[in-house]
C-alpha cells in the first residue's frame, strides 16, 4: 500500500502542477484582447455557422474553466468569462469546445465511443477501487475464495474507466486541432493571439494525458496487487 499512495502522489503532483500551468496560461492569454473584438460567444456561434450546424446553441454557464460540448441537447456550455469575454483564451475554449459539436455532427467515431462509454463509466468509476480494496481485504491476496473474484469485478471495472481516460485523448486532441485550423483558415486572430490559443490548448490537452496516465499506473498497480499475489 506504501508504494501506491507513492505513485498516486507523484501522479497528483504532476496532476496539481500541471493543472496550475493551465490556469497561469489562460490567465495570462485572457489579457491578450481579440484584435475582431469577437466574444467567446460569437466565436462560438461563427464556428458552427461556419460548419453548416444550425442546431445548435451557445449558452453560458456558471463557474471558471466550466467550459463542455452537451451532444445530450446539442449545446455549447461556455463558462461566463469566456462567454462574455473576447480575448485569445476565450476564443480558443470556445473554438475546441465547438470542435466537440463538429464531431457530433460529423459522427467522429472516438467521440461515438466515449459517449456510449459515458453511462458505464459514471457507474463503475465510483465502485471500482472500493471493489479492489474490499476484495484484498476479504482475501484476494491469498489468491482464492469470493474476495479475489470482488476484486478482480473491481479491477474489469478499473480497466473500463482507464479505457475511457484513453479514449478521450483523440477526441479531446482532435477537437482542439478542429479549432486552431479553424482559427487560422478563417483568419480570426492575429499571429500573437493564434499563438496564445495554441499554447493554452496544448495545455488543456496536458490535463487529459497525465488523467490517463494516472489511471493506467492505478490499474496496473492493482493488478500486480492482485493477480501477481494469486500466485
Amino acid at each position: 500500500m506504501f508504494t501506491y499512495y507513492i505513485l498516486i502522489g507523484a501522479i497528483a503532483l504532476v496532476s496539481w502542477l500541471v493543472s496550475n500551468k493551465l490556469k497561469s496560461k489562460f490567465k495570462t492569454y485572457s489579457k491578450v484582447h481579440l484584435r475582431n473584438g469577437m466574444t467567446g460567444k460569437e466565436i462560438a456561434e461563427k464556428m458552427l455557422a461556419d460548419n453548416g450546424i444550425r442546431d445548435v446553441k451557445v449558452l453560458s454557464t456558471p463557474g471558471r474553466l466550466t467550459d463542455h460540448y452537451d451532444p445530450r441537447n446539442k449545446t455549447v456550455n461556455l463558462s461566463e468569462p469566456v462567454y462574455s469575454q473576447a480575448n485569445a483564451a476565450a476564443a480558443a475554449v470556445a473554438a475546441h469546445e465547438c470542435g466537440h459539436a463538429v464531431q457530433h455532427a460529423q459522427a467522429y467515431s472516438w467521440l461515438t465511443m466515449r459517449s456510449q462509454l459515458v453511462p458505464i463509466v459514471s457507474v463503475s468509476s465510483k465502485m471500482s477501487q472500493w471493489l479492489v480494496i474490499g476484495g484484498i481485504m476479504l482475501g484476494a491476496a491469498a489468491g482464492a475464495g469470493i474476495g479475489f473474484w470482488v476484486s478482480v469485478v473491481g479491477l474489469l471495472m478499473m480497466g473500463m474507466a482507464t479505457i475511457f481516460s484513453f479514449i478521450t485523448l483523440p477526441v479531446e486532441y482532435d477537437a482542439s486541432n478542429r479549432a486552431l485550423a479553424w482559427l487560422k483558415n478563417k483568419n480570426m486572430l492575429a499571429p500573437n493571439e493564434y499563438d496564445g490559443a495554441e499554447d493554452a490548448l496544448k495545455w488543456a490537452a496536458r490535463t487529459y494525458l497525465v488523467a490517463a496516465i494516472g489511471a493506467l499506473a492505478s490499474l496496473l498497480y492493482w493488478a500486480l496487487q492482485i493477480l501477481g499475489n494469486r500466485n
